[in-house]
Formats: C-alpha cells, structure tokens, sequence
C-alpha cells in the first residue's frame, strides 16, 4: 500500500499499481498525473463518495476498487475509460447504477452490500460480462428473474459467466 505523501512528492509515477487507504474524503488529483501508466486503482477504506471526470483520463485503467466508502451512485464517468474491465464498489450506499456508468469491456462488477433496487437494462449487452456480484441490495427476486439483463447469455447459462452472485 502507498501513502498519499508519497504521491503528492512524486515518487508514485510511472505506477501501474495504486492503493491508497487512509480515510481520504476527497479525490487525489495527483493520481492523474499517472495517466500513462496506472492500470489498477484501489481506493477502499476510505470515505469517498464521488470521483472526479479528469479520472476519464486514466485510460490505461483496467481495475478500479473503491469498497467501503460512502458512494451513492455509481461514477458515470465510469463508463468513458475504454480499458475498464474491473469494477468493485462493494460495502458502500449506491442506491442507483446508470447506463452511462457501465464501460463496454466489463467483466466484472462487484456492487455487493449497497442498497441498489434496479439495475440498467444495457448490463446484458456487456458480453464480455463474467462476473455480477449483487448480494445484499433491495433487489427481490422478483425483479432479478424478471429483469431483461439476465436473460442475456454472458450473465447466466453461458460458458462465459464463471459467477453470478445475485442474492
């Protein structure tokens, strides 16, 4: 695990790996200035509750972890990094998931322990989709058997899907 003082001095760059754990409450902005290197962010433990659009800088980005924070929503800026593949915003309070906040080579989303009700349609066109983790939101089961994104194939009964954590 790295400091925040290590990245404010610099001796952070050129990283491909960045965690950062020390009840931060807003944004490093000096993590942009890894843009042409960082691949894995992790931002768990801290008590974050949004991110900022220069993060759509990051385009080497392929997993971003920010678990146990205090996220309502998950970042549609999300959705603009082309390399994302690995979400995890596990233990936090995101009541709601947009179309805008999925990226297009998703394959795994780890949203579990939020209070999520109902997630965007567009989920089932993420074929590379492998993993959905959702245990411990508001969904019933009711409305997971009902709900479209589940009928796509990447997401259950498919040699792709590996895991599909629903309740």
């Amino acid at each position: 695990m790295q400091t925040l003082e290590q990245l404010q001095s610099g001796q952070l760059l050129g990283s491909t790996h960045l965690k950062l754990a020390e009840g931060l409450k807003t944004f490093p902005m000096e993590i942009i200035e890894l843009a042409d290197t960082l691949e894995v962010l992790d931002l768990s433990g801290n008590t974050l509750s949004e991110l900022p659009k220069e993060l759509a800088k990051l385009t080497k980005l392929r997993i971003i972890f920010a678990s146990n924070n205090q996220f309502t929503h998950l970042p549609e800026m999300l959705g603009d990094l082309p390399n994302l593949e690995m979400v995890g915003f596990k233990t936090n309070q995101i009541k709601t998931v947009s179309e805008q906040s999925l990226p297009q080579k998703l394959r795994w989303l780890i949203l579990t322990d939020n209070a999520i009700e109902v997630l965007p349609e567009s989920l089932g066109h993420r074929p590379r989709l492998q993993k959905l983790a959702l245990a411990g939101n508001q969904m019933g089961v009711d409305l997971l058997e009902r709900q479209e994104i589940f009928s796509n194939q990447s997401v259950r009964g498919s040699e792709n899907a590996k895991e599909a954590s629903l309740w």
